[in-house]
């Protein structure tokens, strides 16, 4: 209990403020959880499980003993997504590697796919907007919910192998970060935005692997000898 009590309280002194361990904590896992996804190891969703429990704390702040913290409940309904999503995506992946094959092979979704993605992006932020506004979302709301649905497509893409869910990431932090920033969860967003830049490393990652994966097809003339 002392531990857990201590998690909850502790903080790092940055300048004029200070930032809570758990968030510090929470995207630490985050991005352990982001490099093991890039190199494609199993271990990479219960890690990233254990960063959404954190910081699902940290974005209901007044819930935890957060006076005056921003409640950004877009944030923190996507940890409880990540969550689940993660259990999908790690038992995907145990499959895979049970059947003899890598933990996940990467491959393009395809242009109906992407068409997809980007009117779900754009329905789901406008479907969930009045909500989370109706809840007590931070302003503004859009922006919340822009991120929770886009959270949603790239963890569901990732489980999928598509290499896509990468740029879905790109697009997420361009809003999450100013954003975070505004609602003063400023780990995550200084975190935010190195992921923009470890987000491009893994889509380039994911794109050589998938070029790689590619069974090669030797040409051969057909030979005379056999008319």
């Amino acid at each position: 209990m002392d531990f857990l009590q201590w998690l909850f309280e502790a903080r790092i002194p940055v300048g004029g403020g200070s930032l809570l361990v758990r968030e510090v904590t929470g995207n630490i896992f985050g991005l352990l959880s982001a490099l093991g996804g890039m190199r494609r190891r199993i271990w990479a969703w219960p890690v990233g499980i254990i960063g959404n429990v954190l910081l699902l704390t940290v974005f209901l702040g007044s819930l935890f003993g957060g006076v005056g913290a921003a409640n950004l409940l877009g944030q923190a309904g996507r940890q409880l997504m990540f969550i689940i999503v993660s259990v999908y995506g790690w038992r995907q992946w145990q499959l895979s590697r049970r059947s003899g094959g890598q933990a996940v092979t990467p491959q393009w979704a395809g242009t109906r796919i992407r068409l997809g993605m980007v009117v779900v992006m754009i329905a789901g932020t406008l479907a969930l907007t009045p909500v989370f506004r109706a809840l007590g979302s931070y302003e503004p709301v859009w922006a919340d919910a822009w991120t929770f649905v886009g959270s949603l497509l790239a963890t569901y893409g990732m489980a999928k192998g598509w290499v896509e869910f990468w740029l879905v990431w790109v697009a997420v932090d361009l809003v999450g970060v100013p954003l975070l920033f505004s609602a003063g969860y400023y780990a995550s967003a200084f975190m935010y935005v190195f992921y923009g830049g470890f987000t491009l490393v893994g889509f380039v990652v994911w794109a050589r692997a998938q070029r790689s994966a590619k069974p090669s097809v030797e040409a051969l003339l057909p030979d005379p000898t056999l008319r």
